[in-house]
């Protein structure tokens, strides 16, 4: 028989619930895991209209179904016991827009989790992207005020030399040799920096 016994950290308190509930099918596990995430799956569930309490409630259920039916699924060493029984309520959700036809995707919510990459940039990837923001700022606020407004069209603002010409009513030889210049000169003075 699983323990119940209280450990270290909440975390594996819950993760020990649900081995209970894998194993031994322990209901008084799993009513332990239902007073614990019934409420957070409401919060987490409830919508800005109206009956969303009902939904709530519905997809509350829905997901505590399926914690009792895939328990066995569950793999502490991929995901926390949070992150895979939240992962059940956003995919309950989803099934549930799509039935509701409020949301149709041809996405199949059963692996989505799966083929997420995370491109979000380390610690040291965004210290260094600030750092290069801050200068290219610094060496812009240096440039004749000509040079920086071109410059800013062309490269802060997606502009094309025929688009940044058309704004500044400027012809397109002189935008091009501005941002020619400026580049030259924001070269120079980021090397400074």
């Amino acid at each position: 028989m699983v323990q119940l016994a209280q450990t270290k950290t909440p975390q594996e308190t819950l993760q020990q619930w649900l081995r209970a509930v894998a194993i031994e099918r322990d209901q008084n596990a799993f009513k332990k895991l239902f007073e614990h995430y019934v409420p957070l799956l409401r919060s987490y569930s409830l919508a800005r209209e109206p009956g969303s309490s009902l939904l709530a409630d519905e997809l509350a259920q829905e997901v505590m179904i399926k914690v009792w039916n895939k328990a066995a699924s569950y793999n502490a060493e991929k995901a926390n016991t949070n992150t895979w029984i939240f992962t059940l309520a956003r995919n309950s959700r989803i099934d549930h827009l799509r039935r509701n036809g409020r949301f149709a995707t041809n996405i199949d919510s059963s692996d989505l989790f799966d083929n997420i990459v995370d491109t979000s940039p380390s610690p040291f990837q965004a210290a260094q992207t600030h750092t290069v923001q801050k200068n290219i700022r610094e060496g812009l606020d240096q440039l004749p005020r000509e040079q920086a407004e071109v410059l800013s069209k062309v490269y802060l603002q997606g502009r094309s030399h025929q688009q940044a010409s058309d704004e500044l009513s400027l012809p397109l030889g002189t935008v091009k040799s501005r941002v020619r210049l400026a580049l030259k000169k924001m070269q120079l003075l980021m090397g400074d920096l």
